[in-house]
């Protein structure tokens, strides 16, 4: 339910960053979640189809570009991309691992037409 607030504020943005621009209209919204941040891009794209409309942002193609987690091992410093939910370090077999990739969320770049 959380994309609802986060939808709202993609537009709240792009209608922003747009209006400073002087574009009349976005054709693109190019996004960035990382894998932990729990966003699902269905969920994303449905509420934005509905609360887009009468924006800039109406008919806007969202293009979303998604991050894999990389861990680091707080005992020997290894990073890897887990393959399942077992964080322990595949080098050393220590239970520090801390996410250092994947829990991105944000507007990369709009594509925008011209007044």
């Amino acid at each position: 339910m959380h994309e609802l607030a986060v939808t709202e504020s993609i537009i709240e943005i792009v209608s922003r960053h747009a209006a400073e621009a002087g574009a009349r209209k976005v054709s693109a919204i190019n996004l960035v979640i990382g894998d932990l941040s729990s966003i699902v891009d269905d969920s994303v794209q449905f509420y934005f189809d509905y609360l887009s409309e009468g924006t800039p942002s109406q008919g806007a193609r969202l293009v979303f570009s998604r991050v894999r987690v990389l861990l680091e091992c707080g005992a020997c410093g290894h990073q890897w991309e887990p393959r399942s939910a077992d964080w322990r370090c595949p080098a050393c077999g220590a239970s520090r691992a801390k996410a250092i990739r994947g829990r991105e969320f944000y507007v990369d770049s709009i594509e925008v037409e011209d007044r």
